[in-house]
């Protein structure tokens, strides 16, 4: 099933190299080098930030978290015009405040609204940082958590402002879970007017899944791309005009065209408390690396 928050008080162009490898990618067949030839318009079946535009979409987003760092805390004071192209992060400075925000403090996840013995509560300033890892790569970290004390988790969704409120274009991210516990998940989704599109979701424990459901009601669409959030994976959402495609490495795991969203939707990061399973244990904590997201909008310029 798909999710959504519910506030407190309402509810770089890809270098693809030359001759044989760029022919096979874009005629869909297998490489010579053995990888997978990539199903999606950009071709992003490489661990690389694609950069530039490709087939219908033009990059509006290219973040590979190379640049400043941003400490716990900096993802504070967020409820500044919430759920608007205009919302940001008091906390933030330069590019991040320009480019990111976050469900601010004290609305509540997924889980209180499905009756969960252990929920949830957004807590961006303790859980999302951006700075470099061991081996130098700058990355996105979302930690959440739950206290000793067997409170609420502490999760987080962050939102790329350049792609608040935009109908249709094509959104992509490489990411794993670095710290697996139980009682954690995801759910990245375009939300809002009945309709819901969630690439990757489930529980990190269990297995990355994708899920259409058509405005207006109906069956969802529900299509498995992976069993283990502890590697990395490149997934990609391609949502255009009566369609909608997912991908986890390069290939296509669904395709719907049943009530597909033709309205304004933003993109949330969203992660929470599991909606399956056991609940996270007090004490616990679990962690989601984010090592580059691009974000495209649909038709030329």
């Amino acid at each position: 099933m798909g999710s959504h928050a519910v506030p407190r008080h309402r509810r770089r162009l890809l270098l693809i190299p030359v001759g044989l490898l760029l022919v096979a990618g874009f005629l869909g067949i297998p490489r010579a080098d053995g990888a997978p030839a990539s199903a999606d318009a950009c071709r992003t079946a490489a661990v690389s930030l694609p950069r530039g535009d490709c087939g219908p979409f033009w990059q509006v987003l290219a973040e590979d978290f190379n640049g400043e760092r941003v400490p716990l805390g900096g993802f504070s004071d967020c409820d500044h015009h919430t759920d608007t192209s205009a919302a940001y992060c008091g906390g933030l400075t330069g590019r991040y405040r320009d480019n990111w925000w976050a469900y601010p403090t004290g609305w509540l996840d997924t889980a209180n609204s499905r009756g969960r013995a252990v929920a949830g509560v957004y807590h961006p300033e303790d859980t999302v940082s951006v700075g470099r890892a061991a081996d130098g790569d700058g990355r996105m970290t979302v930690r959440m958590w739950r206290p000793a004390d067997g409170g609420p988790v502490h999760s987080a969704a962050v939102v790329p402002r350049a792609v608040m409120q935009m109908r249709y274009g094509k959104f992509s991210a490489r990411i794993r879970v670095s710290r697996l516990a139980p009682g954690y998940k995801s759910a990245w989704l375009h939300y809002g007017g009945g309709c819901e599109l969630d690439n990757p979701e489930g529980e990190w424990t269990g297995t990355l899944n994708a899920f259409s459901h058509p405005c207006g009601g109906g069956a969802q669409g529900s299509y498995p791309g992976t069993d283990d959030w502890t590697r990395w994976h490149t997934v990609s959402t391609e949502w255009t005009p009566g369609s909608v495609r997912f991908f986890v490495d390069g290939r296509e795991t669904g395709h719907d065209t049943r009530g597909v969203p033709d309205i304004p939707l933003s993109w949330v990061l969203q992660n929470e408390s599991a909606l399956e399973g056991p609940g996270a244990a007090p004490g616990s904590s679990a962690q989601l690396d984010i090592t580059w997201v691009a974000a495209y909008a649909y038709g030329w310029k």
